[in-house]
């Protein structure tokens, strides 16, 4: 399963419509947030793809989880959803 990395200065329109590429190629995806923003910017890039993806007949689910990451040698966690079709 790919990943987009998801940023406080992403757009979350086009992160849903990466997403909802990502939905219609492989069934499933999963974004990864580091900070307050970016998980904001996120759960809004999620429900932006739930609307655009509604029109097939499809609703989504987002499960979050934690991960640890490295950035620049030092240990973050980060929060992932797994993006999926109900």
């Amino acid at each position: 399963m790919e990943m987009l990395k998801v940023a406080a200065k992403s757009n979350p329109k086009s992160v849903a419509g990466a997403l909802t590429a990502m939905l219609r190629e492989q069934g499933a995806a999963e974004l990864q947030a580091v900070g307050a923003g970016a998980v904001n910017q996120t759960v809004k890039a999620i429900a932006i793809a739930r609307g655009f993806i509604a029109s097939n007949g499809i609703d989504l689910i987002a499960i979050p989880a934690f991960a640890e990451i490295t950035i620049d040698g030092e240990e973050r966690t980060a929060i992932k959803f797994i993006v999926e079709p109900r």
